[in-house]
């Protein structure tokens, strides 16, 4: 019976010698991966910029004008000659046929102490990639004030840059680097160093006048500045 007593409980400590060592051992291990997991958890977050400055590839002009008259074939015969005084000017100036293509016309007609009175508004719309020759068109626009066409306001040039798709890429890898920097330099003052990207997040890009304002004459600029910001997560060593 001693005998069978005492092989039981050397049983019991050979299992409780067992569990203590697992104890040990997985506390060692969870402290390990909760350490792991806190280092891995270190990150910084910083905005990197990239700025390009282009030039509009697009130009486009609506140009609105009208005629008032107490009858319709007189009004519509002055609309018909602004209209080829305005196909004269951008022909004179070496614009293709197709450059310039009527864009909207209305007519409206109130009376007014018994007289009818005809308004007759019409739209031409000149789209052209000659940036160059655009610009050459809205400077001398006031020839068309001698040739008797009086633009209504509003009838500005606007120029486009559409090749956006062309610089998004550099662009983005351009602010990608800046963000780094930005972590590098927050690395070092803070006796770190910088690992690789834990998420980034490409922010919207915007096209404005280079200069910040429009130019003359009521028009857009050609000289435009892409502008992009970037969000990016570094992990910090």
């Amino acid at each position: 019976m001693t005998g069978v007593l005492e092989k039981r409980n050397l049983m019991l400590l050979a299992s409780a010698a067992v569990l203590s060592v697992g104890v040990v051992v997985g506390g060692y291990l969870l402290g390990d991966g909760l350490t792991r997991a806190k280092a891995a958890d270190r990150s910084v977050t910083v905005r990197g910029l990239a700025e390009k400055d282009v030039t509009a590839d697009l130009a486009t002009w609506t140009i609105a004008y009208s005629a008032t008259g107490f009858d319709l074939p007189t009004v519509r015969a002055e609309i018909d000659a602004n209209s080829k005084a305005l196909q004269d000017y951008f022909r004179g100036l070496g614009f293709k046929v197709e450059e310039l293509r009527p864009s909207g016309v209305n007519v409206n007609q109130f009376y007014n102490n018994g007289v009818n009175t005809i308004t007759i508004n019409q739209r031409m719309q000149l789209r052209t990639n000659d940036i160059a020759r655009a610009q050459k068109a809205v400077a001398g626009q006031f020839d068309l004030v001698r040739r008797g066409v009086v633009l209504q306001e509003g009838s500005g040039m606007v120029y486009s840059f559409t090749k956006l798709n062309d610089v998004k890429p550099t662009m983005v890898a351009e602010a990608t680097r800046d963000a780094r920097k930005a972590a590098e330099q927050f690395a070092k003052d803070s006796g770190t160093g910088v690992g690789g990207i834990k998420s980034a997040t490409q922010g919207y890009f915007s096209i404005d006048a280079r200069d910040g304002e429009q130019s003359g004459s009521g028009s857009d600029t050609p000289y435009k500045k892409v502008r992009v910001v970037t969000t990016v997560d570094f992990y910090l060593d």
